[in-house]
């Protein structure tokens, strides 16, 4: 196995557990503490990346494609063995917008084994982060890489008409922000997915986050400023013609769930489809074992196929 390709990062890991247990000591919300250093202690521990030899029979991986002279703006492309007009699922991975990345084996290995031996292109995308880039910019990046995979798309054999964002926890947010509101982004060659699936935020209302007592994990990424919130909250970003979203939260995190079920409200206010699946499984788990076979990976494969027949076809 190589190594994930972000030392700089991995470094501030240990900084962010500290900062943790320091806070847990001082009693803030002792309990989804904890919770959260044992998911970060995973995610560090689950740091592995994809082999070639790990891939379905016949696929490729192409490895570091550029969308940004940034060494942190890059994508890796998993194809299958025979892509023909293949639907596309564009991954992006969590890690509190400050770390991360888009190898770790619980972002890619079982959404590979499962989707790309059934006809799909995965898309896993690397972005600046934290300290260098508040999420607005992160934004940015997701749908730059986005809008390059749109445009590279049909000589990859897949079809730019037929992308699905998918992220994980701060990954999750940011591709809901985005299917929310592609405008927020600025980027002019950005073409509209035709769904979304977010994985275990607890951020779709950052406003309401910030407005009380909070996980200290929050201030960084989000600071002081009420009308930053407002711009960095999907729910109230939420406009008339989004793409439709699938909001998978954990029931072990209350948080995740009632911020999910009140995203989803709204959303039917405003006419747009979305809905909430409830996994009784910890939030790490959310994302390794999506594409592992079971009820989980079959009910996201149901909001799957509900977007697109040709989709429907290939999970039959």
């Amino acid at each position: 196995m190589t190594p994930p390709a972000y030392p700089l990062r991995a470094l501030t890991r240990p900084l962010i557990l500290a900062f943790l247990l320091i806070a847990t000591a001082q009693g803030a919300s002792a309990g989804p503490l904890r919770e959260r250093l044992r998911e970060m202690r995973a995610e560090h521990q689950a740091a592995s990346t994809v082999d070639e030899s790990g891939l379905p029979p016949g696929a490729r991986r192409l490895g570091n494609i550029a969308y940004g002279a940034d060494p942190a703006q890059r994508f890796d492309v998993y194809l299958p063995a025979r892509p023909e007009a293949a639907p596309v699922i564009f991954m992006v991975h969590g890690g509190a917008w400050k770390w991360g990345d888009k190898e770790m084996d619980r972002v890619v290995d079982a959404k590979v084994a499962r989707w790309v031996s059934r006809g799909f292109i995965l898309v896993s995308t690397n972005y600046r982060m934290l300290p260098e880039a508040a999420p607005d910019l992160q934004l940015q990046d997701v749908a730059r890489a986005l809008a390059v995979a749109q445009d590279k798309a049909p000589s990859w054999g897949g079809d730019p008409q037929r992308f699905v964002l998918m992220g994980h926890s701060a990954g999750a947010h940011l591709v809901a922000l985005l299917g929310a509101a592609p405008q927020h982004a600025n980027e002019p060659a950005l073409r509209p997915v035709i769904g979304t699936v977010a994985l275990d935020s607890a951020a779709m209302d950052v406003t309401a986050i910030m407005s009380h007592r909070h996980l200290p994990l929050y201030d960084a990424p989000f600071g002081k400023d009420p009308a930053y919130w407002q711009r960095m909250s999907p729910i109230q970003a939420l406009a008339p013609g989004a793409a439709p979203l699938l909001s998978v939260c954990s029931t072990r995190r209350d948080d995740s769930c009632q911020q999910a079920q009140q995203f989803v409200a709204r959303a039917s206010q405003l006419g747009i489809r979305a809905e909430v699946l409830r996994e009784d499984v910890s939030h790490g788990d959310i994302n390794a074992q999506l594409g592992q076979p079971g009820a989980y990976t079959s009910a996201v494969e149901r909001f799957l196929s509900s977007l697109d027949s040709g989709i429907a076809r290939r999970l039959q």
